[in-house]
């Protein structure tokens, strides 16, 4: 039985993980605003959360311009689809 991943296992993250990877294709990203909105989480509790997720290599983060106005993307990586269905894998394992 594999271990479960502490970066996605905690609740917050496994929250951002799982609606990520259901959310989007490959390629796909979502706004900051957006995602913030799906999970009901503060600006500041998303952006720590996404920053270890990032570290870890499972989102990737861009930041750009639309006109004068700034707009953050974010998108889950394969790595973070590997993580996740390795994730999700060993707690089904688990609950047997």
């Amino acid at each position: 039985m594999g271990e479960l991943d502490p970066v996605i296992h905690a609740p917050s993250r496994l929250r951002i993980v799982t609606t990520l990877n259901d959310l989007l294709e490959e390629g796909d990203t979502v706004t900051f605003p957006r995602l913030q909105e799906l999970l009901a989480m503060t600006a500041g509790n998303l952006t720590t959360h996404l920053g270890k997720l990032e570290a870890a290599g499972y989102v990737s983060i861009a930041k750009a311009f639309e006109g004068k106005r700034p707009v953050t993307s974010v998108a889950i990586t394969l790595e973070g689809r590997a993580a996740f269905r390795d994730y999700r894998r060993s707690l089904l394992e688990l609950l047997g």
